[in-house]
């Protein structure tokens, strides 16, 4: 019996190119269609990464107070949301932030800056931290996240052992105007580009949720795909309280796994993440999602609470998945510090705010990892 997304699979393993119309069949799929997507697009996933999780950890170097106006960001100018603001980690603190990731698993650490982009002062400080690291964690790959960079800056980090460059495309170029002013998404490209010809794994993704209709993602993802983006880290809208999208709840859980196959379907070989937000809009769906994406932070994100680490260890091997570079599954540190009284991983209620980070990077309190 015909099934057109394992045709569709069949084509994409044959080294075919996803089309408009293909794409939008995923996104339009309906709900007794949806296993059928994810077995379908779970072949192209296992045939590049077999059953491996990669786990990423995100350290926040500089928290809030960023010029920039994008309506989606807790950290935008003028947002009144309450979270975490600092200046510069100390070195050794975020030394210890990414050891206590790594002790769990992670593979790689992503250090991450607030702001339009790097001085060269900034790139300076994150080279020394980046030496700092490799020479305790050797094999840790890291990814950078400061911004729009200017010109010798990518080939400073490069050379400082940094391995590669996240900047977010985050929707399609059309509808960029609508959640940014400050900037434009040709300075996006262009900084991707520029990572890349230093010679940095480009990593590029988007941000789903906040409106965009199945034509923007489509548009969105095949610019995605026109990158070469080695890692694709897809975030679901968190509408932060005091941001422009506060209260924007557009997505559901099966939405949310169609526009993860999309980008599998799109880009075969790509990593792909399913990065922040997965607990508040995928909910219960997380572990089947990890039949199509292949990579996720643990714990805690740039600004607000992700599960407890160790739930997301324990979704990884429960799915029958490994931690990428793990023998027995790791345990997480973070573990003890959970609320005993709190259901490790409990889906989080539709409509729930997302929770403000307490811990962790800027504060005096053990991270979730």
């Amino acid at each position: 019996m015909f099934n057109y997304f394992q045709d569709l699979a069949d084509r994409q393993l044959s080294g075919a190119t996803l089309t408009s119309q293909d794409a939008l069949a995923v996104l339009e799929s309906t709900d007794a269609q949806l296993l059928d997507v994810v077995a379908a697009a779970s072949r192209l996933r296992r045939a590049y990464f077999d059953n491996s999780v990669k786990v990423n950890y995100l350290v926040n170097l500089k928290s809030g107070l960023c010029p920039e106006d994008c309506t989606y960001c807790s950290q935008r100018l003028g947002s009144a949301a309450q979270i975490l603001k600092y200046t510069w980690l100390k070195p050794e603190e975020a030394l210890a932030q990414a050891a206590s990731g790594i002790a769990a698993g992670a593979s790689r650490v992503c250090l991450v800056a607030s702001g339009k982009g790097p001085t060269d002062r900034d790139v300076e400080r994150v080279a020394g931290m980046v030496d700092g690291l490799k020479d305790q964690h050797p094999d840790v790959e890291v990814c950078a996240c400061l911004g729009i960079l200017k010109d010798g800056q990518a080939e400073r980090l490069k050379a400082s052992g940094v391995d590669a460059y996240n900047h977010n495309l985050n929707t399609s170029e059309a509808r960029y105007q609508d959640i940014c002013s400050t900037h434009e998404f040709s300075d996006r490209v262009r900084t991707v580009e520029h990572a890349k010809s230093a010679g940095l794994s480009p990593c590029s993704g988007l941000i789903v949720g906040m409106g965009e209709s199945n034509e923007d993602l489509v548009d969105a993802v095949f610019a995605l795909r026109e990158l070469d983006s080695d890692s694709i880290p897809v975030n679901f809208l968190m509408p932060f309280d005091g941001t422009p999208l506060e209260g924007t709840w557009l997505l559901t859980p099966a939405q949310c796994v169609r526009i993860l196959a999309l980008v599998r379907f799109a880009c075969p070989a790509a990593e792909i993440r399913m990065a922040g937000g997965r607990e508040m809009h995928l909910r219960s769906l997380q572990p089947l999602a990890l039949n199509i994406a292949n990579s996720l932070f643990l714990g805690d994100y740039l600004t607000s609470e992700g599960q407890p680490g160790q739930a997301d260890l324990d979704m990884i091997a429960d799915a029958g998945f490994t931690v990428l570079g793990q023998g027995a599954p790791p345990q997480s540190a973070g573990a003890s510090m959970h609320d005993a009284g709190a259901s490790p991983g409990a889906p989080v209620a539709p409509g729930a705010l997302p929770a403000i980070r307490r811990r962790g990077a800027g504060t005096t309190v053990a991270p979730n990892a």
